[in-house]
């Protein structure tokens, strides 16, 4: 079957319902807004923040290492 043209909201739900239901109201919504272009994304924050725990883990083990030395030596 072709069509002439397309149905609106309205028609359709009347098509689908048989009818109109005073409590029934359609809302348009608005478009979302576009999203914004950022200058870190969150793969780059993600290396950064495991670059910075990798590091943090190589200055706790020589921390320990230099605590195992000084204890070894008393």
């Amino acid at each position: 079957m072709r069509r002439l043209r397309t149905l609106s909201e309205t028609e359709c739900y009347i098509r689908l319902y048989g009818g109109w239901d005073p409590m029934v109201t359609l809302v348009k919504v608005e478009p979302r807004r576009p999203r914004y272009e950022l200058a870190v994304s969150g793969e780059d924050l993600r290396r950064g923040f495991e670059a910075r725990i990798e590091a943090r883990t190589e200055e706790l083990l020589a921390e320990l290492d230099a605590a195992e030395a000084a204890a070894e030596a008393a």
